[in-house]
């Protein structure tokens, strides 16, 4: 059996805040919460040998030592290896996938390559906000298979990633958000739609450009049918 050391929570988007809340009330445990990179910063000193830190909705390089001499664990929401880099949310939708994962992973000095501690399906059907509330439901039930494992073997059990079936996409940046004339000729409306959708707050939203380089922005509005009395 391994040392059991403390359990740490890294993350500052609002999904990623609820996976926290969610999991230490089922757990019943304290996981301390880290928000920013400057709150890691003052924490460090408190970090021990055997210690688990999780890295939720987290976008910020970790430090060298900080990945070699601690458990370090990221959740991906993506079928690992595929979608490996940054954005792989958007990528997704905007490829027209309509499954995805959440992916938990050892992390090591490669952008997404370490070894997988647990991995399960979930939708990419309907808007930002409802594939958010599926990434928590599902990043819970994930960190918490994993702290009961940790916490009654005091080891974690990981497999390789298959390096044969890896894709890897690059962060997008806010220009790429641009719906441009020529998208509006080539794509078909379904990829434009998954192209609106998922480029919905907090991400830079979908816009077009118009005359004097002012933009219009494109927002995915949800509504509730209408119920007959």
């Amino acid at each position: 059996m391994g040392r059991i050391g403390n359990i740490w929570f890294c993350g500052y988007r609002d999904w990623a805040l609820e996976i926290h809340r969610q999991a230490t009330k089922s757990l019943q445990i304290d996981i301390p919460l880290i928000t920013s990179p400057q709150k890691f910063n003052l924490q460090q000193t408190y970090f021990k040998n055997g210690d688990i830190i999780f890295f939720i909705g987290w976008s910020w390089i970790l430090p060298k030592e900080i990945v070699e001499n601690y458990k370090c664990i990221c959740l991906h929401p993506s079928p690992l290896p595929k979608y490996r880099g940054g954005s792989p949310l958007q990528h997704q939708i905007i490829n027209g996938e309509k499954n995805s994962a959440v992916t938990f992973f050892l992390m090591d000095e490669y952008v997404d390559k370490g070894p997988i501690l647990f991995a399960a399906p979930f939708s990419l059907d309907g808007s930002l906000n409802e594939i958010d509330k599926r990434i928590v439901k599902v990043g819970t039930q994930g960190l918490e298979q994993i702290v009961n494992e940790y916490l009654r073997e005091g080891t974690l059990t990981s497999t390789p990633q298959d390096e044969a079936a890896k894709t890897y996409y690059k962060r997008r940046t806010p220009a790429m958000s641009e719906i441009k004339l020529q998208d509006f000729i080539e794509f078909s409306a379904e990829k434009l739609y998954n192209k609106v959708r998922a480029l919905q707050d907090p991400y830079p939203n979908a816009y077009i450009t118009c005359r004097n380089n002012t933009k219009l922005y494109l927002k995915v509005v949800t509504t509730t049918p209408a119920t007959g009395e």
